[in-house]
């Protein structure tokens, strides 16, 4: 078992930052992958970005590529994402989430575990 707790997130104006933490406990998480989704009423969950936890693979959707960074902090088993020049499309849930492999990264189902999610509201 993997138990994956958001926080972080809020409302912030357009152009602003936020940083969301994702805790894991549980089962070690240094061999998985970890990713963010997000995901506003009405829509599929969209993917975010993804990495190994260690680091040697990342990934980022388009929409937010050079204004998020994922990164981890192993001695706190912790999972970050920044997120910079906020936009109002960036409005949803977040959910953090963690799949036993790289595989696929971009496809929730890939993904065993799921936090409860964090809303971002960005107002313009």
């Amino acid at each position: 078992q993997v138990q994956l707790v958001e926080s972080g997130g809020g409302l912030v104006q357009a152009g602003g930052s936020l940083r969301l933490s994702c805790a894991a406990s549980g089962r070690t998480v240094s061999s998985r992958t970890m990713g963010w989704f997000r995901q506003v009423p009405g829509k599929e969950r969209e993917f975010v970005a993804a990495r190994t936890w260690i680091g040697d693979r990342l990934l980022y959707a388009d929409s937010v590529r050079g204004r998020f960074t994922i990164s981890a902090d192993n001695a706190k088993n912790t999972l970050y994402l920044q997120m910079n020049s906020l936009k109002s499309e960036d409005t949803a849930v977040y959910y953090c989430a963690s799949s036993p492999k790289w595989a696929s990264p971009v496809r929730a189902r890939v993904y065993d575990y799921w936090g409860q999610g964090t809303q971002v509201t960005v107002s313009s």
